[in-house]
């Protein structure tokens, strides 16, 4: 990274506070700053990074101070911006409120953090976690002589204390899949995908290794040898160890690109308006479950358009039932269980002042909302958990599978 000296201005471009960390670069070149960056908003064209001779500056704003970072190499610029948001986190969830007034309260504070935060150019602890182990918000100079400095900070995994016991070891695996689908007015499939995560809540003693192991070879059957080498690396990733946070919650979110796998829309809609008069309108609703007859969907919301000028609503459903929301120009459809293979109908009756209204306004998409525990489009299943602990202990896998829709749309033509 390099960078040779940090610095806080606010709007003014006056120093709060700095730190030379190289010595390479004099210090006052940052009075260079302000001008060039009030020259350049003259001219309307603000540059992240800004250079006066060989010294050059990169910069963020976050609320009313201007945080610098100055270098006269060729360093890397998306590290320097990195370490810079890296410092509004750090500051942030010290102070609670980045802003000149925490800054000018805090010096004391903010000098050490500053001298944790990088050495000599490089950043060093960025963990606020870690940080705030040994460094407190009292104001207090570090002395090596009195105080301990956390095994946190050099452990190989620094994120997670030594020591942590409970009195039952689990681990909680939660696979989940968001189907989203677009369905056109003429009943095709215009897009389809699944996106998926695998997500850990781990209540584990010690420092243990995870090993996850996955029905690759399945996933290779469904989605067809064009996506094997996404799905193996899906497979490596998650078969690479993996270590418990401190907060003793870990995830895992991929998404993989299902080109290959034909998904179908797992409960289909098909609407129907018929017009009676000019004053008075019928929507037909039918909802079929097309997924497995052992599953079901749980908490179902099938959400339907109507004119915003519709009024007097009238319903009949086979199952569930339908209100009226006025203020979205919604008939909400709730099934609280739907299993698979069923269908169902509803009617909804609406007065309309004009039906050539209705007609010119055109008609948004039904939307679907829907969960189904215990069951997932690509098939994908955990083999195996192994936990590997050097006491030996025994540990018990929990995997729970979840369908939920995503952005999940049908178009109608009537």
């Amino acid at each position: 990274m390099s960078a040779s000296a940090v610095f806080v201005l606010d709007l003014k471009g006056k120093v709060l506070i700095c730190r030379n960390y190289k010595g390479d670069v004099d210090m006052s070149e940052i009075d260079h700053f302000f001008t060039l960056l009030m020259q350049q908003e003259e001219e309307g064209l603000v540059c992240p990074v800004m250079s006066h001779g060989n010294v050059h500056f990169l910069w963020i704003k976050h609320s009313n101070l201007y945080l610098v970072a100055t270098t006269n190499k060729n360093s890397n610029a998306s590290l320097v911006y990195a370490f810079l948001y890296k410092l509004v986190e750090v500051f942030t969830e010290y102070f609670k409120e980045l802003e000149e007034e925490s800054i000018q309260d805090n010096f004391v504070v903010v000098y050490e953090l500053l001298d944790e935060l990088m050495d000599f150019g490089f950043p060093q602890t960025t963990d606020s976690k870690i940080l705030q182990e040994y460094i407190t918000q009292k104001g207090n100079k570090l002395e090596v002589a009195k105080t301990k400095v956390p095994t946190t900070v050099t452990n190989a995994v620094s994120w997670r204390s030594e020591g942590i016991k409970y009195k039952k070891n689990e681990v909680f695996i939660d696979v989940i899949e968001s189907i989203n689908v677009l369905v056109n007015a003429n009943g095709s499939v215009m897009s389809s995908d699944i996106v998926g995560s695998i997500k850990l809540k781990t209540m584990l003693s010690g420092m243990p290794e995870l090993r996850l192991g996955l029905n690759d070879r399945m996933l290779f059957a469904l989605t067809g040898r064009k996506n094997q080498t996404i799905l193996h690396c899906l497979s490596d990733e998650l078969m690479k160890r993996i270590s418990p946070t401190n907060v003793c919650a870990h995830a895992l979110s991929v998404t993989v690109p299902m080109s290959g796998l034909q998904v179908k829309p797992l409960i289909w809609i098909e609407s129907v308006i018929e017009k009676f008069s000019h004053s008075r309108v019928e929507i037909m609703v039918k909802a079929k479950g097309q997924f497995k007859k052992q599953s079901v969907a749980n908490n179902v919301e099938i959400r339907v358009p109507v004119p915003s000028d519709a009024d007097s609503p009238k319903f009949k459903t086979s199952t569930g039932h339908a209100k009226y929301v006025p203020e979205k120009n919604l008939v909400v459809w709730s099934i609280k269980s739907f299993p698979g293979g069923k269908e169902f109908l509803m009617r909804a009756h609406f007065g309309l002042p004009s039906v050539e209204n209705h007609e010119l306004e055109g008609r948004p998409p039904i939307t679907v909302k829907f969960e189904i525990p215990y069951f997932t489009v690509s098939g994908i299943q955990v083999r195996y958990m192994k936990i590997i602990e050097k006491s030996g202990y025994q540990a018990l896998p929990w995997v729970r599978y979840i369908t939920q829709s995503g952005d999940y749309q049908l178009r109608t033509n009537s």
